[in-house]
């Protein structure tokens, strides 16, 4: 299995590029998903877990006191602790709207999020649409091929379609929101929502995998994890637990 070091050259897209160099630089292979409804405390929460992690996921049509200040200061802490910054938007209509949400309205994603999600249901025009705001300013799209939820429709034929089109539009995609490895190309990076140190489900049909299952069974790249840390006693603590054991995990398997 290649080296994460090694599949630096296999990657079409800068930020996958620098995805991979950080996780090797940082030893780190943990996304952070703070979603809270303050706007102070996902700052402080970046600031506080940013040395551990190599991407931090947000949810900014949450915050109850959003400003315009965010993307500076979130773009500040990112280049502090050099983690990437992933706007968990899951767009989902026609290229044309998409490229108003994403560049327009409230909050101005493409001005301050290195990636960004989709789902493929409108099709590549969907992918069009926002290539043309975030090409140009160097910013990323990973499509949604699965999802950790119970019942999810986003399997079988649909997710083999998303893997086709991430693959012919590797000049933007850069990966996939994945339970498991799903592309061949060594470029592209699998992102897994919903992992915890022990297997179960929320009461909302969230189902968690453990770190071992993840990276070890299914050959993930990258671990999301959310209420594991942050809603911890100690958040740092428990990220610096994940952090450790997901990578080492990951480098038995390279």
């Amino acid at each position: 299995m290649l080296h994460l070091t090694d599949r630096v050259e296999f990657a079409i897209h800068p930020l996958a590029k620098r995805i991979f160099s950080l996780m090797d630089e940082k030893r780190t292979n943990l996304a952070v998903a703070i979603d809270t409804t303050s706007q102070a405390e996902l700052l402080a929460l970046a600031d506080l877990l940013g040395p551990e992690i190599c991407i931090l996921k947000t949810h900014v049509d949450i915050l109850e006191d959003f400003s315009s200040d965010l993307g500076p200061a979130l773009r500040d802490l990112a280049q502090k602790h050099r983690f990437l910054i992933f706007e968990d938007r899951k767009f989902a209509d026609i290229g044309q709207t998409v490229s108003l949400q994403y560049e327009k309205g409230l909050y101005h994603i493409a001005e301050w999020a290195d990636l960004i999600n989709a789902h493929i249901v409108p099709g590549p025009g969907l992918i069009e649409g926002l290539k043309k705001i975030g090409k140009p300013l160097g910013r990323g799209l990973i499509l949604i091929a699965e999802m950790s939820s119970f019942g999810t429709l986003a399997k079988g034929s649909y997710t083999k379609h998303a893997i086709e089109l991430g693959e012919s539009h590797r000049d933007f995609v850069l990966g996939f929101i994945a339970l498991r490895k799903l592309s061949t190309c060594p470029g592209m990076i699998h992102f897994t929502p919903g992992v915890k140190l022990q297997p179960g489900r929320d009461a909302l049909g969230q189902r968690y995998r453990t770190i071992e299952e993840v990276l070890g069974e299914n050959q993930s790249d990258v671990i999301i994890v959310g209420r594991e840390i942050t809603h911890a006693p100690d958040p740092l603590q428990m990220a610096q637990l994940i952090r450790k054991r997901a990578w080492q995990c990951k480098m038995c398997y390279n």
